[in-house]
């Protein structure tokens, strides 16, 4: 007894059937009937339609479906070296979605404490700004902080863009 894909060749000759006569009637493309004859697994899609093409390639040899099924399926798991390398894979893929995670949450920590830090600012200037017009206007701004000549142009001509502003 030979390899999955050696056995399903050899039913196949036996019967006297060609690979374009199995393409024609299960419309599965050449290039996987072939790999799957030559045990290569890889070249297939994934998954269930693997075991579509060959469901589709025993039906139409005349074999038993369940049995070669179950065959293909066996052929197709994986030894004990490749298996550490899928364990090794997936251990990589974790590691990585991972670090994207952390990175991600990092970067919306800082945007966080950026957006704190606005937010404190901007309340502090309002303070000040708000603080200062009512002491301008009940005369108190001027002891409390008072003016050097130089800027006393500067100071009058903000006084009378703010008062223009919050008419």
């Amino acid at each position: 007894m030979g390899t999955f894909g050696e056995d399903l060749r050899a039913e196949r000759l036996s019967r006297g059937i060609a690979l374009e006569d199995i393409t024609e009637i299960t419309k599965i493309s050449l290039r996987h009937l072939i790999a799957l004859e030559q045990d290569r697994f890889r070249v297939l899609p994934g998954g269930i339609l693997a075991k579509g093409i060959v469901r589709g390639y025993v039906n139409a040899v005349g074999l038993d479906v369940n049995d070669w099924t179950e065959r293909f399926v066996l052929a197709n798991t994986p030894t004990d070296a490749s298996a550490e390398d899928d364990h090794s894979w997936a251990t990589f893929a974790t590691n990585v979605g991972r670090m994207r995670l952390e990175r991600r949450e990092a970067a919306a920590q800082r945007l966080r404490w950026a957006g704190a830090i606005v937010l404190m600012v901007a309340a502090g200037i309002a303070a000040f700004v708000t603080v200062r017009y009512y002491g301008m206007r009940a005369g108190w701004w001027n002891s409390l902080m008072p003016l050097h000549p130089v800027s006393a142009k500067a100071h009058s001509m903000m006084v009378h863009s703010l008062n223009w502003f919050l008419r």
